[in-house]
């Protein structure tokens, strides 16, 4: 793995053009300072990039600094509208490259925020019985669909967490599964268990039953489905992976739903407590769970669990080297470099760096590069963002909040990566949003990014050009359902409210899209 080496000489950020900010008409920031190429890889020396300096303070470059504090300075002087473009041509390589990760934040700062948040909203009611509306199938029309805002996206149907019987009424994750005879199916995430819904023809939610949780209620729930079997963590203390399979929902009559046992699961994984996420590579049958313990074998990286006969899960071993991930994509290559094709490699974010990973052979992982970036305040999540496997996209979730870096403007930031060489990840651009949002989880199909981005909702954004033009010029949004009218007048909030999650894989075209507060949509797309 090559290794990083901190620059010698010190770069001014404050180049002869210095900083230039425009109005909220199209606010830029100019690259600063003269180009720099990024080091070289060969011959390389020095330590490996550092973990967080204190992981309970939020440390701030001299870059993060002087553009948070131009936008403060009265720059936004206006309410944000939906159709706002933010001018991104400001940050290329040199902008976005950095040695250190100094103002990121582990996962247990982000978690102890969001408790802090659930907390004040029990407390204001918003998770309160009956606090919402049951609602049908709505067309998007002259930009609302209802009470909620929207453009090319219609209302298919609606089921609130109350509906499918939560007694918490939060949700977080979601997924989906197809039958063989083309049904098709969600799996709604809920602080106290996975909710089974059936998606009809003409879109509308039929709601079937639940599964409950393994042991307690958690704020945090991820499942992933290989073949037929539904795959669920989360950080409720011991609950292990459930293996659930999908098959026993084809006969439930909608009118009686059904509430499973944990016994009517297929197996439970206990190598492993608590989990943060599940991740699924359905060509190799292996599930991923990240976030476990730190404690652990696995430091908090990769926990990989054969699947391939989802009876009898088979632990296969460790990626523990960068120590706790927080999301990955886990592909088999089919990119640009030969050495790598064919071979299985994962995309891991790792809450300050993007480090990538062959886990051909499970007995010996090998870390290939690791990344990290200007801004830098959580790295959440990601998704490969072309089929050459070329480029992908990263979402950090607390850069906005924060005002770190390229969202010191708080808009929705998406990080455009160049991965034609594995070793060698370089930072090209950034997709801004039009509204304020933090950005959790994205899902990229046919050049299309389905992101959900908290209280902006669902985000369908055009990245088919990244490949000819990677500064993200090209990138445009074609479609939105914005799930929190709450923040519309004053253009978006980087809160913990809204979506957490997306499923756009359905041959349908229905989308689900979970609410936290509210429920599970489905959703589909005018274009």
């Amino acid at each position: 793995m090559p290794i990083r080496k901190p620059p010698t000489e010190k770069r001014s950020i404050c180049g002869a053009s210095g900083l230039r900010l425009e109005t909220p008409g199209g606010t830029a920031i100019t690259p600063l300072g003269a180009k720099n190429s990024y080091p070289k890889k060969a011959g390389d020396t020095g330590d490996s990039l550092p973990r967080f300096a204190n992981q309970d303070k939020m440390k701030v470059t001299t870059t993060s600094l002087l553009l948070t504090a131009a936008f403060n300075a009265g720059v936004e002087a206006r309410p944000y509208t939906q159709s706002r473009q933010v001018t991104t041509s400001a940050f290329g390589p040199d902008e976005l490259r950095s040695f250190t990760a100094s103002t990121a934040v582990s996962m247990e700062v982000v978690m102890g925020k969001k408790k802090s948040h659930t907390e004040a909203n029990i407390a204001a009611g918003v998770y309160d019985v009956d606090r919402y509306n049951k609602v049908g199938a709505t067309p998007c029309v002259n930009g609302t669909a209802g009470e909620y805002s929207c453009d090319g996206v219609d209302l298919m149907g609606f089921l609130r967490h109350q509906d499918m019987g939560s007694r918490e009424r939060r949700g977080n994750d979601v997924w989906g599964w197809t039958s063989v005879d083309g049904r098709e199916f969600g799996a709604v995430g809920q602080t106290d268990g996975t909710a089974f819904v059936e998606v009809k023809s003409d879109g509308s939610l039929v709601y079937l039953g639940r599964l409950p949780t393994q042991t307690v209620a958690s704020t945090w729930r991820d499942m992933k489905v290989i073949k037929n079997h539904l795959y669920v963590g989360s950080e409720a203390p011991d609950h292990g992976l459930q293996i659930f399979d999908m098959r026993k929902l084809l006969s439930i009559d909608p009118t009686n739903p059904v509430t499973f046992s944990l016994s009517s699961l297929t197996a439970h994984f206990s190598g492993f407590g608590s989990s943060h996420n599940i991740v699924a590579n359905e060509e190799t049958d292996m599930i991923y769970a990240v976030g476990t313990a730190r404690s652990l074998k696995c430091r908090g990286g990769l926990w990989m669990v054969d699947v391939s006969n989802p009876a009898r899960p088979q632990d296969a071993g460790c990626v523990s080297s960068d120590g706790y991930v927080h999301d990955a994509q886990c592909v088999i290559y089919t990119g640009p470099q030969e050495a790598y094709k064919g071979r299985e490699i994962c995309f891991n974010y790792n809450e300050d760096a993007l480090t990538i990973v062959d886990v051909t052979r499970k007995a010996m992982p090998r870390q290939l590069s690791r990344t990290t970036y200007n801004g830098v305040t959580y790295t959440h999540q990601g998704w490969l963002a072309n089929k050459e496997m070329t480029y992908l996209l990263l979402d950090d979730e607390l850069d906005e909040q924060e005002r770190n870096g390229p969202a010191a403007d708080q808009h929705t930031t998406t990080y455009v990566v160049d991965i034609s060489d594995l070793t060698y990840p370089v930072f090209r651009s950034v997709y801004k949003s039009p509204v304020k949002a933090i950005d959790h989880n994205q899902y990229v199909i046919d050049g299309l990014s389905y992101q959900s981005n908290y209280g902006s909702g669902l985000r369908i954004v055009d990245v088919s050009s990244v490949a000819a033009d990677d500064t993200a010029a090209g990138f445009r949004q074609v479609g939105y359902f914005d799930c929190r009218p709450e923040d519309d007048a004053v253009g978006g909030e980087a809160t913990f409210d809204g979506s957490w999650s997306v499923y756009p894989y359905f041959k349908s075209g229905y989308i689900l899209l979970n609410s936290i507060e509210r429920g599970v949509f489905s959703l589909k797309s005018q274009g």
